[in-house]
């Protein structure tokens, strides 16, 4: 009696698993891609005379859990800015998202800050892989529908009906019934892209990336499904939790609004609340800070002067992309340089390919923000992390490969991923 019981609870258990894989396959994909890294970043830690805790803390980590543990106004002076300096105005250089969201855990019994932010991490984490992973099966069925395959000029369509569909994501899915990609494979090709990125390892960190590609991938999502309060809620909590935020604002407004204009009259209401709500969070936290300083700029003015972070239309990326590929024998500064023209080559590729208006959109503008300004050049592996849409394309090619070759290929990128972000933090000596 007891073993027939035992099986049928074996099988139920199995049975909903089975039945929710496209959140199970994700989120385990994720997690072992995650754990593998912070085997080798454990490793890394104990040859340096560190440990894991200070290494998956560092750097801005120290300022989050600061923050949450303290408050904006009573931070310890020993955190600085890039400066070494610390005012009354310095922590608000910081949005308040996460920071907020570990502090609440950290009141619950039994955790602490570190603890609440690797907390809070593995469930973002998770969430963000079930989202990266919908977004990727979503834009594999329109970039392999019959009319897509191939680039902008080997189709039968004419540019203007190439570009209509392009621009509408829900015709676009219409017509990519079918096609010779398997979307689920290429959603969770793009989930192990997503976690072995090379500076994979703030997903695991006391850092915002976790958090904000959750809620990028999901606004993503609700744009492409015309699912106009999810794209609009995920775009506010954003824009509390970093600056790149504007970007999604921006993409989630314009596709959107476009929907309020020409869809019907349920649609529109619900088009306008997501024009409505996405830029709330972002403005918010803008004149809190306005109130705090004084100035309706005080947060860029915290920016430019605590980290040196400015608009300078690129000049600071090409002087160290020159700089590095001239002249630098350092690991660090080489690789950075080699992912940021990566990056920009992965755009030329997801625009060839004809990645989704809003996606395409979204990355780029992502990259441009990041190259467009002067600041810390170490942080841009990071910084970059949050245009993991562009990496579509090599999910798509990953997913028509056969699976032993894929898999040897993202083999190679986990390994690769793990030695580089357990270098960039116990043997690199500078901020990320």
């Amino acid at each position: 009696m007891r073993a027939a019981r035992s099986d049928s609870w074996t099988d139920s258990v199995a049975g909903l698993l089975y039945r929710r894989r496209d959140w199970v396959e994700p989120i385990a994909w994720f997690l072992v891609v995650r754990l593998i890294g912070i085997l080798v970043l454990e490793r890394f830690a104990q040859l340096r005379g560190t440990t894991l805790g200070d290494a998956l803390s560092a750097w801005d980590g120290k300022w989050m859990l600061a923050i949450a543990q303290y408050g904006y106004d009573n931070v310890p002076f020993t955190q600085t800015d890039a400066r070494g300096l610390h005012d009354a105005d310095t922590a608000y250089a910081f949005f308040p998202g996460y920071p907020m969201l570990v502090g609440a855990v950290a009141r619950l019994p039994g955790f602490g800050p570190l603890g609440a932010a690797l907390t809070v991490n593995v469930v973002v984490g998770s969430l963000a892989a079930v989202g990266v992973a919908r977004l990727g099966a979503l834009c594999a069925r329109r970039m392999s529908a019959p009319d897509a395959a191939g680039g902008w000029f080997t189709s039968n369509l004419r540019l203007p009906t190439r570009v209509a569909v392009w621009l509408d994501a829900e015709d676009g899915a219409r017509r990519a019934d079918a096609g010779p990609c398997d979307p689920h494979r290429a959603g969770l090709m793009l989930v192990v892209l997503f976690a072995a990125s090379p500076m994979g390892v703030v997903l695991s960190m006391a850092y915002t990336e976790a958090l904000f590609c959750a809620l990028a991938a999901w606004a993503l999502v609700g744009v492409l499904r015309r699912q106009w309060l999810l794209a609009g809620v995920c775009a506010l909590l954003c824009g509390l939790t970093r600056p790149t935020a504007v970007v999604l604002i921006a993409v989630v407004m314009i596709w959107a609004l476009m929907a309020a204009l020409r869809g019907s009259r349920n649609g529109r209401a619900r088009a306008w609340g997501a024009v409505i709500l996405s830029p709330l969070g972002y403005l918010a936290y803008l004149a809190v800070v306005w109130v705090h300083t004084g100035s309706p700029t005080g947060w860029f003015r915290i920016q430019t002067e605590g980290w040196g972070t400015e608009i300078d239309y690129g000049r600071a990326t090409f002087d160290f992309i020159n700089t590095s590929l001239v002249g630098e024998s350092q690991v660090a500064p080489m690789a950075t340089t080699w992912i940021l023209l990566a990056t920009f080559a992965l755009i030329v590729v997801a625009a060839w390919q004809r990645l989704p208006a809003p996606v395409l959109l979204y990355g780029t503008l992502v990259v441009v923000s990041i190259a467009a300004s002067s600041g810390l050049m170490m942080s841009r592996g990071r910084l970059l992390l949050p245009a993991f849409v562009l990496l579509v394309p090599l999910a798509i090619g990953l997913a028509r490969m056969r699976l032993s070759a894929a898999v040897a290929l993202l083999a190679v990128a986990v390994i690769g991923s793990s030695w580089f972000g357990a270098h960039m933090l116990t043997v690199y000596p500078h901020a990320i």
